[in-house]
């Protein structure tokens, strides 16, 4: 049987944990590729990834590049290329600079590997997943982004952590855009089935809830240098088993919204059925009132974002 071809574009913390989880899964064949400044530093990673084989006692064949010919044929590309915001630098310099990377790196990717399913997980992640989308062309259920897992992750987490029972019993959907304004939902969190609005009180959910759209800037905070890349590599390896597997998991993840929940053709965070194909289907929920008032200026903002992207890069 032939192994799933999986590139990884950034051999940064992000990718290269992502490489380790994918490659530890045996969900593929791994490609680790970064720019040629970095010249052998890929290959350098995935040939120590592929030294931990005999002890970890997995098969998958990991390769470091910085070619895109490498790539080619690939069946899944993981897109985590770009910069963090720096000091001194403002919202627009971060969005038009990863803007321009995703854009570059997405060209290869139509060239290299015209049938991938792409996941992107660049930030600003809702600008970056629409970008992708734009250049390379491809059917928007195979361009995907990376949030609502690790979002979601975090809201299991921090409940898990209030109520002390295990992370496998919670049950829980995070939507709309990554960052400020994602909208966990309580109206469908349960933990073993019971309602979470049983569990803990509303102004302490409340708080959680916070905690949960700020868990990207507590780490950051903590870290001092860099920001998070275990969760978010693990999210990602989520999504790719889903892929290669064809596992049609239901999970949230930034997918292409026309119709559905009256977006308007933007990526948004959303419940979906994610196979073979990336997304197979859109999973359209009741929300209550407050909920949706959310999701809907969640939706403004990605929407927001977006028009701003594609006038700096009109400008560009």
């Amino acid at each position: 049987m032939r192994r799933a071809k999986i590139t990884i574009v950034g051999a940064g913390n992000v990718g290269a944990t992502c490489a380790h989880w994918c490659a530890a899964a045996e969900l593929g064949d791994i490609v680790l590729l970064d720019i040629p400044q970095t010249e052998n530093m890929p290959k350098g990673k995935a040939l120590d990834l592929m030294q931990s084989s005999p002890i970890m006692g997995f098969d998958s064949n990991v390769t470091g590049t910085n070619s895109y010919g490498d790539t080619a044929g690939s069946d899944v590309v993981v897109v985590t290329a770009g910069i963090p915001r720096k000091p001194g630098m403002s919202r627009d310099d971060l969005l038009a600079t990863n803007a321009k990377i995703v854009a570059a790196v997405s060209k290869e990717i139509k060239a290299t590997s015209p049938n991938a399913v792409v996941i992107v997980v660049s930030n600003p992640l809702d600008a970056m997943v629409q970008q992708a989308f734009q250049v390379t062309g491809f059917p928007a259920q195979r361009v995907i982004g990376q949030a609502g897992v690790l979002d979601t992750a975090r809201y299991r987490t921090f409940l898990a952590m209030e109520l002390g029972v295990s992370v496998e019993d919670i049950s829980a959907l995070l939507m709309g855009g990554h960052g400020d304004t994602m909208v966990p939902l309580p109206s469908y969190t349960s933990v073993g089935g019971i309602p979470i609005t049983k569990l803990i009180q509303a102004d302490r959910l409340a708080q959680i809830v916070q905690r949960t759209r700020d868990g990207g800037a507590e780490i950051v905070s903590l870290l001092k240098t860099g920001s998070a890349y275990y969760a978010p590599a693990a999210a990602v390896t989520q999504m790719v088993e889903a892929i290669v597997k064809d596992k049609r998991r239901v999970i949230p993840c930034a997918a292409y919204c026309d119709k559905e929940y009256g977006v308007g053709g933007y990526y948004v965070g959303v419940p979906v059925i994610l196979g073979t194909n990336g997304v197979e289907r859109i999973i359209e929920l009741e929300l209550t009132a407050q909920e949706q008032a959310d999701f809907q200026r969640s939706v403004d903002s990605v929407k927001g974002l977006v028009a701003t992207m594609n006038k700096l890069m009109a400008a560009s």
